[in-house]
């Protein structure tokens, strides 16, 4: 495919415009065919799941993080581990957008009770940044976090050691 360029009106001695500005003009036709996406070869291009799966379990591997999703998806996430044969659902809580070039993350979470929530948000930037940047090439713009609860382990969550009423 051939890209044509318009016909300048006026020679480039005599333009009013700055080098600065046709340079720009060259830099942002170079940016979008050339990339850790897009090469001579071909383009790659990277699902919105992919992204919300990586995300999700960078996040999750951050000290204090709990859970990640609200209310109602932490339900049915726990509804669907019960079903045998079923896997957990790795992008729970996690939303994202994904350009060309770009993607921006969503993340709910619920912390830990006792962790610093700002360290812990930036704990969570760092990791989620780190990772989709590294595995996809994308620039990640923005990591948006709600935390939606604090999570107090009263030991009620652990199997019980009593014996069973019915075999």
């Amino acid at each position: 495919m051939t890209e044509t360029k318009p016909t300048p009106t006026s020679s480039p001695a005599t333009s009013p415009a700055s080098p600065a500005s046709s340079s720009s003009t060259g830099a942002e036709v170079a940016t979008r065919t050339t990339g850790p996406l897009v090469s001579e070869q071909g383009r790659t291009a990277i699902a919105d799941t992919v992204v919300s799966k990586i995300a999700g379990i960078a996040a999750r591997d951050v000290n204090g993080v709990h859970a990640l999703g609200g209310g109602t998806a932490r339900a049915v996430g726990a509804l669907r581990e019960r079903i045998p044969g079923s896997r957990t659902n790795l992008s729970q809580g996690v939303t994202v957008e994904v350009g060309e070039r770009q993607a921006a993350v969503d993340l709910d979470i619920v912390a830990e009770y006792g962790v610093s929530i700002a360290d812990l948000a930036a704990g969570i930037r760092r990791n989620v940044i780190d990772s989709v940047e590294r595995m996809t090439g994308l620039e990640v713009t923005e990591v948006n976090i709600v935390v939606h609860d604090v999570f107090v382990d009263d030991g009620s969550e652990e199997p019980s050691d009593e014996a069973p009423r019915v075999e």
